[in-house]
């Protein structure tokens, strides 16, 4: 939360912005993008105890597909993506890998984004033919340079890690990570402001 007490700026309608206003919102914006690893850590803590019918809650999915990229030798980057591609299960109902996407988009590579954004067609080879569904929709990407990846990601990591029994690392253990990958962003509309603020 932001503090009412600092300075803010002083307009009513955009246009009537000053520089020194756009100043006072620049710092603002910094501060407040500091919190970010730990809104994403909270946001993410959402999912314990929702099972969704699944035979491990979500949080536990979440955290079982990290350990199994983690134990496979993958970097921070990509353990992080696999630790939050289902953070959009609690406001993105039917779009839950776009949400996940769109919050790692800033600081993640674009394989790794693409990776995240197309996991749920991908992982749909599994079950999309119980629902009335075509399981072969992922196919439709084929040619694209992330295909093969993201098949990985899915078939290796996302897929498995439904396993009561299986090893689960705790939350505390990527939080490094989450706060490394949140660190700084590697692309962002904002990214020259804010540097332009420091």
């Amino acid at each position: 939360m932001s503090d009412v007490n600092a300075p803010q700026a002083q307009f009513t309608h955009m246009k009537d912005g000053t520089a020194e206003d756009w100043q006072t919102i620049a710092k603002s914006f910094g501060q407040f993008a500091k919190g970010l690893p730990d809104r994403i850590l909270e946001h993410l803590k959402l999912l314990e105890g929702d099972f969704g019918g699944f035979p491990i809650d979500r949080l536990s999915h979440c955290l079982q597909t990290a350990t199994l990229a983690y134990r496979d030798g993958k970097d921070d980057e990509y353990v992080v993506c696999a630790l939050l591609h289902d953070i959009g299960d609690t406001l993105g109902t039917y779009n839950h890998a776009d949400v996940a996407a769109v919050l790692l988009e800033p600081f993640v590579s674009e394989a790794n984004h693409w990776m995240v954004k197309h996991h749920a067609i991908f992982q749909g080879y599994y079950f999309f033919h119980y629902l009335g569904m075509d399981r072969d929709m992922r196919n439709e990407y084929r040619d694209h340079p992330h295909f093969e990846r993201t098949i990985e990601f899915v078939s290796k990591y996302d897929s498995p890690a439904f396993n009561p029994e299986g090893e689960t690392l705790p939350l505390e253990f990527f939080e490094p990570m989450v706060r490394r990958v949140f660190a700084q962003p590697v692309k962002s509309l904002y990214k020259d402001a804010e540097t332009a603020t420091e």
